[in-house]
This record gives C-alpha cells, sequence and structure tokens, in this order.
C-alpha cells in the first residue's frame, strides 16, 4: 500500500485526487493539504511514500516545497501549467499530471509510483538517482527515457534520433552536446560525429566497427583515442 499525501491550494483539486485515490487499491492517501506550512508540518512526523504536488501555490510552488522536505518521498507533479513539465522531470520526478486529467491517466501515474516503490525495496535503494532516467522533449511532449532502453542514439543535423529496445525511435530537436550534458560520463560515450552510444551495450568492436543491437557504428577518427581508452578500462 502506497502511503501519501496531496497538496494544492484549490479544493476541488483535492476532491478530484481524494476520489480517484479512493478507487485504486494501492493507494492510501494520509491526508490534504491547501497550506503547505501544514504539509510540512505533517511529513517531519509521518513518513510517506508519495506525494501528489501541485506546482503552482501562492505561499510556496511545489517546486520549491520538494526542495524543502528533508526525507524526498516519490513525487507526482499536478498542474495546469503544461510549460512545468520539464522541471518537474528535473527533479526526478515520478510523473506529471496536466489537469484536468482522467482516472485512466491518473492510475497510470500511480502504477509508476508502485513500480519505482518496488524497485526501491528491492535495491535497497532510498531513491532513485537521477542518471536513472533522461528527459526530453519531441513531438509536443516530455519524454522520460530510461536509460537502460537507451541502444544508441543517432545525429541528423539539427535532430537527434534515439533508438529505443522498447518502442519506436524519438526524434528531437536537439544537438549532440546537449544530449550527453544530460547522460552520465560513465556510462555513454561519443564514438562519431553522429554517433552516441551506451558503453554496457558494445557486443564486439572490429577495425574501428562497433557492433551493437544489430547495428555496426563507425568510429570516428577524432574519437577513436578517447573510445578505445574508456573501452580497454
Amino acid at each position: 500500500m502506497i502511503r501519501a499525501i496531496a497538496i494544492d491550494d484549490e479544493p476541488p483539486a483535492l476532491r478530484i485526487i481524494t476520489h480517484f485515490c479512493g478507487l485504486l487499491e494501492q493507494v492510501d492517501l494520509l491526508q490534504t493539504f491547501t497550506r503547505t506550512d501544514k504539509a510540512l508540518q505533517f511529513l517531519a512526523e509521518n513518513p510517506v511514500d508519495l506525494l501528489f504536488l501541485d506546482i503552482n501555490m501562492p505561499a510556496m510552488t511545489g517546486i520549491e516545497f520538494y526542495k524543502a522536505i528533508p526525507n524526498r518521498a516519490l513525487v507526482i507533479f499536478t498542474t495546469a501549467y503544461a510549460e512545468y513539465a520539464v522541471t518537474g522531470f528535473d527533479l526526478n520526478a515520478v510523473d506529471y499530471l496536466l489537469k484536468p486529467f482522467t482516472l485512466d491517466r491518473f492510475r497510470q501515474a500511480v502504477d509508476k509510483a508502485a513500480e519505482q516503490l518496488r524497485w526501491q525495496t528491492a535495491t535497497n535503494e532510498p531513491n532513485p538517482t537521477p542518471e536513472q532516467f533522461v528527459h526530453v522533449r519531441a513531438d509536443y511532449k516530455v519524454y522520460q527515457l530510461a536509460l537502460t532502453d537507451i541502444l544508441y542514439i543517432e545525429g541528423l543535423d539539427d535532430y537527434l534520433k534515439i533508438h529505443r529496445q522498447n518502442g519506436y525511435p524519438i526524434v528531437a530537436r536537439m544537438t549532440m552536446k546537449a544530449m550527453l550534458q544530460k547522460l552520465p560520463d560513465s556510462d555513454f560515450v561519443r564514438v562519431h560525429r553522429s554517433f552516441i552510444i551506451p558503453l554496457r551495450r558494445i557486443e564486439a568492436v572490429r577495425n574501428k566497427v562497433i557492433q551493437l543491437a544489430d547495428q555496426s557504428i563507425p568510429i570516428g577518427a577524432s574519437y577513436e583515442a578517447d573510445f578505445f581508452e574508456r573501452f580497454s578500462m
């Protein structure tokens, strides 16, 4: 059972969350709050697994509130403003619900939280690290991509094509440099002006060509020394 609270300065929004939680067996909504100071007092004395947290609140924004709590619970941000989505994902939010959201969309977010809690329990880690996901804007959405799902990244002029193990490739307007800044240096390496690869997916290297995911990725001359230094470690 997921122990949760909800914080929103609009009572109607809290009533919707309360109603939806009542329809889902896996969530125990302990309490709701319209004031962030009262919610902080509650969190200081009560363990919570999950926050349903509005972003645009008058006294303290949801972003400020989440940064202020001493023990980071999982968070699902709720707001009527789509421009906050990237900020929410940068804080490693489980999900981002744009109001008004449906029960099915709410259930999907809760299922993701339940999966993360199961993962934490299995690995004994208190919270997923930021490196587990990368967030990319494409197709008028913000995608949360698991790093383990990325096969390789292909540069196409001003666009990137992110090839995935599960699902179709995602094409985003983004530079290779900007993408590298989002990825953990210990796991990903640029091997060509047009390719970034995850080191753990390399199957073989022969004649300056990398084999991975049934693809042949060339090693560019200017990236060769750095790649072989890291690959031979």
